[in-house]
């Protein structure tokens, strides 16, 4: 604001001059003022004294800053509202400080208190290397896999010759932004539950149940699942409207045909696997069945969680339009189960890796369910 060339004080004595008689345009003549200069010297100093104009001004003054640091906090307050959007990390944060700098003209110090990031942070530049070409192929790998967590996607970098620190793996997880979202589930009735024992080769344990899902026109199908408990292979998915007790006992004879005869089945207490059909092909083929007690299906665990991994991977992420289509589709997963996606309980190995492994008795230590 420019500088006037009277004070208040000359202003003061320039009115009591014309209050002592003197008239307003010789005071205008005499200090070289214009009449409506000395009109509004006196509607806005008109009988104040010298200290009470003093008072005035500096209430002025401090109207001024009030003023101006009312609007610079209104000015803070829309540009924190805007920022608040680009904040939830440090990286994004610098982002914040620049856009605030850029596009409302604060400085520096300024726009890095408000978002709350220090100076020296904003002004820091990393020597870390972007990996942009890992970040790439992590992306591309969790959209294939979709329902996989980061350490299921180290283990498919890893098999593709990628070796990356866990850390530094979850780091890029996520600032990608890959994390997998988690499905809500029914609740479960909590206590203690004594450990399932794990059979120590493979077909001496079969495990079976049944899954049920939905075409896209509403019509309802089941599955028929069959696991090896100690590989953890899936044997078979058989894929119908209708399965009956002796279209499983064929599915049964189908797969034993081709792999072998088990020692045990385990199978919950359905219709269909305590029909007189399967009671008669049991007594036939010598194989000991084996019924887990009425609401415990955790005593079939390994089906168990087979099914879950099921519906989470496959049934969840395909809408099927046709019972041909979900037969196709539900058979290339159990394809891929086996063969290529790496089973944590088997310490990274696919069931066919672990099934076909050279030494059998140097990788039983593994976790149980």
């Amino acid at each position: 604001m420019r500088k006037g060339r009277f004070t208040e004080e000359q202003i003061i004595k320039v009115l009591k001059e014309h209050a002592a008689g003197m008239s307003a345009t010789d005071l205008c003549r005499k200090h070289g003022i214009s009449d409506a200069t000395f009109y509004k010297w006196r509607s806005r100093y008109g009988g104040l004294e010298i200290s009470e104009a003093r008072k005035l001004k500096a209430l002025e003054e401090e109207n001024r800053k009030l003023k101006k640091l009312l609007a610079e906090t209104m000015l803070d307050a829309s540009t924190l509202r805007r920022c608040s959007e680009k904040t939830s990390d440090a990286r994004l944060a610098r982002r914040a400080v620049t856009w605030a700098i850029s596009e409302k003209g604060y400085s520096q110090r300024r726009a890095c208190r408000l978002v709350g990031l220090p100076p020296k942070t904003y002004r820091y530049v990393s020597t870390r290397p972007d990996d942009g070409a890992l970040r790439i192929r992590l992306k591309e790998l969790a959209s294939q896999r979709r329902r996989f967590g980061y350490r299921r996607l180290g283990l498919l970098l890893a098999r593709q010759g990628v070796r990356i620190n866990r850390k530094k793996l979850y780091r890029l997880y996520k600032e990608e932004r890959l994390t997998v979202r988690k499905r809500g589930g029914r609740k479960r009735a909590l206590g203690t539950h004594a450990p399932m024992s794990i059979p120590q080769d493979a077909n001496l344990r079969w495990s079976l149940d049944f899954v049920m899902d939905t075409l896209s026109n509403g019509r309802r199908f089941r599955i028929l699942t069959l696991v090896d408990d100690f590989t953890r292979e899936c044997l078979g998915l058989v894929v119908d409207t209708s399965l009956t007790a002796l279209r499983v006992v064929r599915e049964l004879g189908q797969i034993i045909e081709s792999r072998g005869c088990p020692r045990m089945i385990v199978s919950d207490n359905g219709t269909e696997f305590t029909s007189n059909a399967i009671l008669a092909w049991q007594e036939e083929s010598g194989i000991e069945w084996h019924y887990i007690a009425p609401g415990k299906p955790m005593q079939n665990g390994f089906v168990e969680s087979f099914n879950g991994r099921l519906r989470d991977e496959c049934l969840n992420e395909h809408l099927f339009a046709n019972l041909n289509e979900a037969r196709q589709i539900i058979e290339e997963w159990r394809i891929g189960y086996n063969t290529s996606r790496p089973h944590t309980s088997l310490n990274g190995l696919t069931p066919t890796e672990f099934a076909t492994r050279p030494n059998r008795s140097q990788t039983q230590n593994r976790l149980d369910l």
